[in-house]
């Protein structure tokens, strides 16, 4: 009976108390600030019904999935686009469809590259947090001292190496001192360079195209400014380079005038380059009438399998979607929202002055993603190689290292998919 009288209390406990809900999410810093005061807002809103526990995890791609391995996960977590097609190929995350139904949610309701991203095999497997496109950012102060129009960035891919000649400066041995633009810097996207050239990468569901006609092309521009500039001259140049987050990053202290960066560039640049001159604009194509091409990307947050409380951690992830909870987060980040809709003055009082050309990137129609495959990872280090091969090698020809990536991602993804037919998980 005493035991039976333990329960019943514990049971009141629960009943009358706040559920407390584990929350692992990967930010530090002002972005895990931000977080933090998303966290704070829901709390204070859903005060004696559900309580989140945030808690800030490092290596998060991880250590998530051995948690789900080992039935011990947490109820709710963030983690990065890449994760989604992965984790949910492995039955490590709980799908939302059915909730989303009832809470009447529906890609209207998102930037539809977002809502894509989340999606794989028809089944939507996460939700976005903090968005992120790309775009070409330019030193105005080095244009002007180079007699170029500070507040005209190039449009097409010719111009960009045109003033990227003009831009670029040795000393009286020959040694190059600043760049007008260098592929490899910072080297974030390498393997994204293909689609600025109308390429593609695979055909959606079972080919790799990594040597497609186009994506040659793109490697063989890579290559051209290593055959300009000289591999020796370039590594020496580059060995000079600071960390990213210093004042020595190469974009911040004007040794390259030019270079493709993502939406956070503007936190580094108040950070380490205060009182910079700068700007941000679509980074040009090489295929007239290719415009508004670039990347995107997304921090996702998931319901992982075995939650203990799937249907608080739901709740909380409602919080995260709406206007308010997503506007606390990506105002505290400098990021744009990926939600459709955005509250009044949102965008007015951002702090990013280029705010609007990276939402405008992310509704473009030539906005591209990663590739929603479970070999993906591996493909991304082989475009790598593949990069630093041309650039660092002139007499390796483009078509051929390309052509090797694809024999080599070919047969993984082949791999692959034998595995998921054998599971079940799709169709020959």
């Amino acid at each position: 009976m005493l035991l039976l009288a333990l329960f019943a209390a514990g049971c009141r406990e629960e009943r009358n108390g706040a559920v407390k809900i584990t929350y692992w999410e990967k930010w530090t810093k002002f972005e895990g600030q931000a977080c933090k005061d998303m966290v704070a807002a829901f709390n204070a809103k859903y005060k004696g019904r559900i309580e989140v526990e945030h808690v800030t995890q490092s290596q998060i791609e991880r250590k998530l999935l051995v948690a789900i391995a080992g039935g011990d996960p947490p109820d709710v977590a963030g983690v990065y686009a890449f994760c989604v097609c992965p984790y949910a190929d492995r039955n490590a995350l709980e799908p939302l469809d059915e909730r989303l139904t009832a809470a009447g949610m529906s890609r209207k309701d998102y930037v539809p590259v977002y809502w894509d991203l989340c999606e794989h095999r028809g089944r939507m497997w996460a939700l976005p947090t903090t968005p992120a496109t790309v775009a070409l950012h330019w030193n105005k102060r080095l244009f002007r001292e180079a007699g170029l129009d500070p507040e005209r960035p190039p449009t097409t891919l010719k111009e960009l190496d045109a003033l990227a000649e003009k831009l670029t400066k040795r000393d009286k041995e020959g040694n190059l001192t600043q760049v007008g633009f260098l592929p490899q810097e910072p080297g974030w996207w390498n393997w994204s360079w293909p689609y600025w050239f109308g390429g593609r990468l695979w055909d959606g569901k079972a080919t790799i195209t990594s040597d497609d006609p186009a994506n040659v092309k793109a490697f063989e521009w890579i290559q051209s400014y290593s055959r300009k500039y000289g591999v020796s001259d370039i590594n020496s140049f580059a060995s000079g380079f600071g960390n990213f987050s210093s004042p020595q990053n190469a974009f911040l202290a004007g040794k390259v005038a030019m270079e493709l960066q993502g939406v956070w560039m503007h936190n580094f640049i108040e950070m380490y380059a205060p009182g910079m001159e700068w700007g941000a604009a679509p980074f040009p194509s090489a295929v007239p009438g290719l415009e508004n091409v670039s990347t995107a990307d997304a921090d996702v947050i998931v319901i992982p399998r075995g939650s203990r409380h799937p249907d608080e951690a739901w709740e909380f992830i409602k919080f995260v979607q709406s206007q308010e909870g997503m506007e606390i987060l990506c105002m505290g980040q400098r990021k744009f929202s990926p939600l459709a809709k955005v509250s009044p003055g949102f965008m007015e009082k951002h702090p990013h002055p280029y705010i609007k050309t990276f939402r405008d990137l992310a509704e473009s129609p030539n906005v591209v993603t990663l590739g929603k495959m479970g070999v993906w990872r591996e493909y991304h280090r082989e475009l790598n190689w593949a990069f630093d091969r041309v650039r660092r090698s002139l007499d390796a020809e483009p078509k051929d290292v390309l052509a090797t990536v694809r024999e080599r991602v070919q047969r993984s993804l082949d791999r692959e998919r034998r595995n998921l037919i054998a599971r079940g998980v799709i169709r020959d």
